[in-house]
C-alpha cells in the first residue's frame, strides 16, 4: 500500500505559478552600443534568419512544470507499506529442575513401548513432549545431584533444551541430592527475567541430602519473587533409606510456592500430569506487529534530474542553432554612393 508522510505539501503545487503572477520578472541590465545602423549590421553579418527561444514550441514548456511536481512528489516522502511482520513475545519463563541423583536410575517406570526405564529415562520421554508444546514460553532447565548446574538457560529454542536434557546422565551432578540448593539457583536466573509469568517444575524424589538451604525455606524465597512452583514426585513410596520418596517435603514446597503436588507412579501418570498443568498454568502468546515501511522518494527524485539535465541540454543545443552565424572572413565597408552597408 503506498501512502504519503507529509501529504500536505501538495499544497505547495500551484507555488511557481504564484510565484510568477505575482511578483515582477527580473530584469538584468545589459550594456550595449547603439548605433543608428544597428539592425542593418546584424542583417548584414548574419548568414540566416534571427529567431527567439520564445518562439520554441509549447509542448516543451511543460518540462519545468513537471521536474516541480516531481520534486515535490519527493518532498512528501511516498512510502510502500510492506505486508505486517509479526513476531510472539514470550509471557511466561518456566524452568524444569531435574533430580539426576543416585535415585533416578531406579527402573520402576514403563516406557511407551512397554519396556522397564529408569525414571531419568522416563522424565525424559515425558519432558521431550512436554517441550514440544510449550510454543510462546521461554524454558530453562537447571540439573542438580550434589550441586545445582544450569544445563539450558532461558530460551524459545525448545529443541536446544530438550537436546540438552536428552544428555543428562544419572550420577553427573554427583550422587547426591541438593534440591533446596536448586530452587535457590533458579530464583536467582528468574531474577534477570522480566516475563508476566514465572514458574517452575521440579521433577525429584524430594529426599535432600545435600542442600546448604532447606527446601521449603527456597520455596519461600521463590513465593516472595513472584515464582510458582509445581512438583513431581519421582519414585516409590515404599522405598527406604537415602532413596526413598519424601513426599511430604515436596507437598510442603510446593504449598509454600502456591503450587501443586503431584505424583507420578507410571509414565502415563507422569504424562497426565504435564496435562493438568496445562490447565493451571494457561499459555499465553503475546504478539507484536510492524509494517516495514520502503521509502520511495528518490524515484521521482531521479526522474526530476534527468528530466532537468535533458531540458537544460536540449535548450544550449537549440540556442546554438539559432545564433546568428557571423562569416569572419569578410568585411565590412559602406557604400559612399549609396549609403549601403557592404560586405567585401
Amino acid at each position: 500500500m503506498l501512502t504519503f508522510s507529509y501529504p500536505w505539501l501538495f499544497l505547495l503545487l500551484p507555488l511557481p505559478w504564484l510565484v510568477r503572477v505575482m511578483l515582477p520578472p527580473v530584469r538584468s541590465p545589459v550594456v550595449s552600443i547603439r548605433v543608428p545602423f544597428g539592425r542593418r549590421l546584424q542583417e548584414a553579418t548574419s548568414t540566416g534568419a534571427v529567431q527567439s527561444l520564445a518562439t520554441l514550441p509549447s509542448r516543451w514548456q511543460v518540462f519545468p512544470g513537471l521536474v516541480w511536481g516531481l520534486v515535490l512528489i519527493a518532498l512528501v516522502r511516498p512510502q510502500w507499506i510492506e505486508p505486517p511482520v509479526t513476531k510472539e513475545l514470550p509471557t511466561r519463563d518456566l524452568l524444569l529442575l531435574v533430580d539426576l541423583s543416585g535415585s533416578m536410575q531406579q527402573k520402576d517406570f514403563k516406557s511407551s513401548a512397554g519396556n522397564t526405564v529408569d525414571r531419568l529415562e522416563a522424565v525424559k520421554q515425558v519432558l521431550g513432549d512436554f517441550l514440544e508444546q510449550r510454543k510462546g514460553d521461554r524454558v530453562g532447565l537447571v540439573v542438580f545431584g550434589d550441586a545445582p548446574y544450569l544445563q539450558a538457560p532461558f530460551s524459545t529454542d525448545l529443541q536446544l533444551s530438550r537436546r540438552l536434557l536428552d544428555e543428562c546422565q544419572v550420577g553427573m551432578a554427583g550422587p547426591k541430592t541438593a534440591f533446596g540448593d536448586a530452587i535457590g539457583l533458579g530464583v536467582n536466573l528468574f531474577g534477570q527475567s522480566t516475563a508476566p509469568a514465572k514458574t517452575m517444575i521440579a521433577l525429584t524424589d524430594g529426599n535432600d541430602t545435600k542442600s546448604q538451604v532447606p527446601p521449603v525455606d527456597a520455596a519461600r524465597i521463590a513465593h516472595d519473587e513472584g515464582i510458582h512452583i509445581h512438583t513431581v514426585a519421582i519414585g516409590d513410596p515404599t522405598v527406604v533409606g537415602e532413596d526413598k520418596l519424601d513426599e511430604q517435603a515436596l507437598r510442603d514446597v510446593a504449598e509454600a510456592a502456591e503450587g501443586k503436588y503431584y505424583f507420578a507412579a507410571d509414565r502415563e501418570s507422569l504424562a497426565g500430569i504435564y496435562d493438568e498443568l496445562d490447565k493451571i498454568e494457561t499459555r499465553k502468546v503475546e504478539t507484536i506487529s510492524h509494517r516495514p515501511r520502503r521509502d520511495l522518494f528518490y524515484w521521482p527524485l531521479v526522474v526530476a534530474v534527468l528530466l532537468s539535465i535533458l531540458l537544460h541540454a536540449w535548450k544550449m543545443v537549440i540556442r546554438h542553432r539559432l545564433e546568428p552565424k557571423v562569416d569572419p572572413s569578410h568585411a565590412i565597408n559602406v557604400n559612399p554612393v549609396t549609403g549601403e552597408l557592404e560586405l567585401i
